[in-house]
């Protein structure tokens, strides 16, 4: 890892109309590092990290990813950068939904090679070569030509991971990867992905799977009613938590 934030977001606000879902968050994430986002359901975590990846428009604040500003405020004026910045912002942090979000209609090597050839715009070869190796990797090398109703959902998320890898990004956003899956298939996702934080490669994780955080993370930020309450290493967080919220949160989780 390295000092210098590959992340960084700053007073971060967003509303819904009237509804005031994020409170000025601050979060800074290095390069090689898993950070995890918890907290009770309405806290806010979602909506941070589809600020982060603009797919909400955050509605003050600053966020600053590998050195480029995707927004900021100069004054009383709110600064959104333009959308070719925030297009390969994207490209280079892709999201892992909790719903999967494959195309239907598509197989499943055409849903990993399209964000390569289309956004990318590498060659349809070597996207190609790239997607069945990365499907051999995350353990679906005979799944190329399936469709994913085909798939059980454990496998539609493996495909997932392998079309975000397939963007050769600098960071993952993964929004309760496990959430939408049957018990028996979540430890294959979590395998998954501890396999890519040994790679080194940057992730945040908005996850419910506490002891998977405790094992993983570098860093665990607790967010609720709209604000990062307290973050610190995973052991802190869940041994010796300072915030009477975040002790509650805990114990809530526990009995």
């Amino acid at each position: 890892m390295t000092d210098e934030p590959l992340l960084s977001v700053r007073a971060l606000h967003k509303s819904f109309g009237a509804l005031h879902v994020l409170k000025g968050v601050d979060l800074s994430v290095r390069s090689g590092e898993v950070s995890f986002l918890i907290g009770p359901s309405g806290g806010g975590k979602s909506t941070l990290i589809r600020c982060i990846n603009f797919l909400e428009t955050p509605s003050r604040g600053e966020i600053t990813f590998d050195g480029r500003s995707l927004c900021h405020e100069d004054g009383a004026v709110f600064h959104v950068a333009p959308e070719r910045v925030l297009r390969e912002a994207r490209s280079e942090m892709p999201m892992v939904f909790q719903h999967f979000n494959l195309f239907t209609h598509r197989t499943v090597l055409e849903n990993i090679i399209e964000g390569p050839v289309l956004v990318k715009r590498r060659r349809r070869d070597e996207a190609i070569a790239d997607a069945e190796r990365l499907l051999r990797e995350v353990g679906l090398g005979d799944k190329a030509d399936f469709y994913p109703e085909q798939l059980s959902g454990g496998q539609k998320q493996r495909v997932a991971i392998a079309r975000a890898l397939a963007m050769r990004p600098k960071l993952i956003l993964f929004d309760e990867p496990t959430s939408a899956l049957d018990p028996e298939l979540v430890a294959g996702i979590l395998d998954t992905i501890r396999g890519l934080a040994d790679l080194g490669m940057t992730l945040v994780v908005v996850s419910h799977e506490m002891s998977f955080a405790r094992k993983l993370a570098d860093v665990v930020h607790f967010i609720a009613d709209g604000t990062i309450v307290e973050s610190g290493p995973p052991d802190r967080i869940f041994d010796n938590p300072e915030s009477p919220r975040l002790s509650g949160f805990i114990r809530s989780i526990l009995h």
